[in-house]
């Protein structure tokens, strides 16, 4: 989870942003969340700075559940949206699987493919 907000040239208050980033480690997060940011908010990496990237642990890492993935990636043909539903005992794993299944099915590289939201728990919950 990194969050990270607009320089501000004067002293008033600036929008801080939180952002949940699946990556294998903190330099591949950071790259991501300003990637993210200056594709959807227009702010880039020098006229920014992170406040706080901290790693998020699974509550109950011995159990199995149920994640559904929404996803959204880039191919040659446009932009493509999809749901996606992974077993797995953290939510780490369950996004690693499909990320490894996009790249499977679809040939999907990781850095065009943006997991816009990811929900656990029974499979009536997901849809």
């Amino acid at each position: 989870q990194i969050v990270g907000k607009p320089l501000s040239k004067t002293n008033e208050k600036t929008t801080i942003y939180k952002m949940r980033i699946f990556a294998p480690d903190e330099v591949v997060a950071k790259s991501r969340f300003w990637h993210f940011l200056r594709q959807h908010k227009k702010v880039r990496k020098v006229n920014g700075e992170v406040l706080r990237l901290t790693e998020v642990s699974e509550k109950t890492p011995t159990r199995i559940k149920n994640f559904g993935i929404w996803v959204r990636y880039d191919s040659r043909a446009g932009s493509h949206n999809m749901y996606r539903e992974y077993r797995d005992v953290t939510v780490t794993g369950a996004v690693t699987q499909c990320y490894r299944d996009m790249a499977e099915r679809h040939r999907a590289r990781a850095h065009p493919i943006q997991n816009m939201k990811v929900a656990g728990g029974k499979k009536a919950h997901f849809k």
